[in-house]
Parts: structure tokens; sequence; C-alpha cells
């Protein structure tokens, strides 16, 4: 689990049950017209921007930022000095069982094609492929979110605008006046917390995952092309190290 999103989600919404209960209650700030104006017209004009593949993956999404599957960039270059040890020694059709068993589905795409024999051109062409139309897919499911916080904060205003006709439809019943204005200012509060919580800081977090994975995959394809190309094992570490933060350079050889 990704604990600097969870603790800013649950800080911030902490922060803000917190400071409403000190005023008059959280009770006063529940609304079900306000909600199903913000939630249910937001998520319905995401349903109208965006493909039913592209909305089914909505939860499936949001983990991605929760709970992101990450590699080990040390245990990767290890086990790519390893195959390009195995390679160099005993040549490159040796590395197809260990191959065959490789969990990383670009890792093992890659040595594959270069094991049966594939062009150095081709095989860059086609994992480049691979990661810019990855890359593509991440941006629009990060869009979803970027999205849903500009919609949840112009359903905020329309569920606003409800409101105030409303109570001006009735300022000859002061009964009325109140609960149109709750639902003219809870459903401008409650687009501004989806749109700030959960929408923005989701879609940013997305797309510095599409940037790990981005550089990840990158690390990958120079790692397969100095395996292919006979790379010393020491020479390829050295390539690989230069993706790494230079606290994180720490070479096997040393």
């Amino acid at each position: 689990m990704d604990l600097g999103t969870i603790v800013g989600i649950v800080l911030v919404m902490a922060l803000l049950l917190g400071a409403m209960s000190m005023g008059v209650g959280v009770g006063a700030y529940i609304d079900i017209p306000s909600v199903l104006i913000v939630i249910g017209g937001s998520i319905g004009a995401l349903m109208i921007s965006f493909k039913p593949s592209q909305m089914k993956n909505f939860a499936k999404v949001f983990m991605v930022a929760v709970k992101p599957t990450t590699d080990d960039e040390a245990e990767l270059i290890k086990k790519l000095v390893d195959f390009a040890t195995k390679a160099r020694k005993d040549g490159i059709l040796a590395l197809e069982g260990e191959v065959n068993s490789e969990p990383n589905e670009f890792l093992k795409k890659g040595l594959s094609m270069a094991i049966d024999g594939s062009e150095p051109d081709t095989i860059r062409e086609l994992l480049e492929i691979d990661m810019e139309q990855t890359s593509e897919r991440h941006k629009v499911n990060g869009s979803i979110f970027s999205n849903w916080a500009a919609l949840a904060g112009a359903m905020g205003m329309v569920g606003t605008l409800i409101g105030l006709v409303a109570m001006l439809l009735n300022m000859a019943d002061p009964s009325a006046i109140g609960p149109s204005m709750a639902v003219a200012l809870l459903t401008t509060m409650y687009g501004a917390i989806i749109g700030n919580v959960f929408g923005t800081p989701i879609s940013i977090i997305l797309g510095i995952r599409n940037d790990e994975e981005t550089l990840i995959k990158e690390m990958i394809l120079s790692g397969i092309m100095s395996i292919q190309s006979g790379d010393a094992p020491r020479v390829l570490e050295a390539k690989l190290l230069a993706y790494l933060t230079p606290k994180d350079r720490v070479s096997q050889f040393d």
C-alpha cells in the first residue's frame, strides 16, 4: 500500500470531519439531494465522456494509486546482469528456460524475441510501441479522475443554481429557504471535496505511476539491447545504474 496516498486521504477527511463536528455537527453537512446532484451527476457525465470499457476500470485504476505494483530496480538490474553473464558465457539461447518462467511480461517478451534471433531494430521498435500504447492507456485512466474533478466542481455549481432557484421561488415561505440554501451551498462543498481530495490528487499520482513504469521499461529495453549485442555484464550494469538516482547506484561488482 502507498502509505502517503492513504495517510493523505485519511488526514484530509479527518480534518474536514473534525472541523464540521466542532461546529454544528457532521449531520448538518449531509444532504441527500446534494449527493445525488454532485456524485450522481458527475459520474453520469463521466459515462458520457468515456467508453464503458474505460469506466468499468474506475475502481481498479483507483487501487493502482492506492496500491501500486512496484518493481525493485536493484533486483531487476541484478537479474539483467545475471542474464548478461550467462548469455556471454553460454550464448543467448541458454536463457530460454529462465525466460519462459519470467514473471515480468515486458522483459519476457523482449528477451524471447532476442532468443528467437529478431533484429535489434525490430525488438526496439516493438517494445517501444508496447511502451507507448501502455503509457497512453494509463494517461486515459488518469484523465478520468482529472475530468471527474472538473465535472464534480461543475455539478456543484449546477446544484448551487438549483438551490438558489428553489430559494427565490419560495421567498414567501421562510421554512423553505433553509433547505434550498443547504442544497445550494452543500453541492458546491461536495464538488470541491471530490475534486480536491480525490479527483485531482489521484490523477496526479497516476501520472507519477505512469512515469515510473515507463522508466522501468526503458531500463529493461536498454538491458535487452545490451544482452543481445553481447555487452560485458559490467558495462550493462553501468548503463542500467544510470537510470537510478546517484544515491541508489550500488554496483554488485564493487
